[in-house]
């Protein structure tokens, strides 16, 4: 560290003030807000070294750079992320593969649950049987698609209709 402490002050001094020079062009060239914004940029590094934050700031980058440089080149981290990817393909597949099982279950608890219809829902006509009265007349008369449509339809057209809006 006192390697870079004898570096650091001649280092952030030209930073500084090579920026406040270029402050001073901006200054001249865009107006007072670009060069005040120059001129704080200039004034970091000399804040850095006075703080002592430098050295922290060193220590974190030379951190960040010994980790990134043994992640690349180290075989064993690329066995271990392979091994990863190779948990996260197996997970994927046990669950489709659960996901089928499941539905063609025959177990009868599964298979009544799924058949019986939700909270609230309409109960199911015969095929032939005659719609209710309160239904639209012209899900009585198309066919079966076209009353399947209408159908999905006629609630919104009933609500419209009581707001006063057709």
């Amino acid at each position: 560290m006192d390697t870079l402490n004898q570096i650091a002050l001649p280092l952030c001094g030209g930073l500084a003030i090579a920026g406040l020079v270029l402050a001073y062009m901006l200054f001249r060239r865009r107006g007072v807000a670009s060069g005040l914004r120059a001129t704080a940029w200039a004034l970091l590094p000399v804040a850095a070294y006075l703080t002592g934050a430098l050295s922290a700031l060193w220590t974190i980058g030379a951190t960040v750079v010994g980790f990134v440089t043994n992640l690349v080149l180290n075989p064993m981290v690329w066995a271990g992320v392979a091994l990863a990817g190779l948990s996260a393909v197996l997970f994927i597949v046990s669950g489709v593969m659960r996901g089928r099982r499941l539905r063609k279950s025959a177990d009868p608890a599964v298979a009544a649950e799924a058949e019986r219809p939700a909270v609230g829902a309409k109960p199911q006509q015969a095929p032939g049987a005659r719609p209710a009265a309160g239904e639209p007349k012209r899900a009585q008369k198309a066919g079966p698609k076209q009353a399947a449509k209408d159908d999905d339809f006629s609630d919104i057209e009933e609500l419209l209709k009581r707001r006063g809006i057709s």
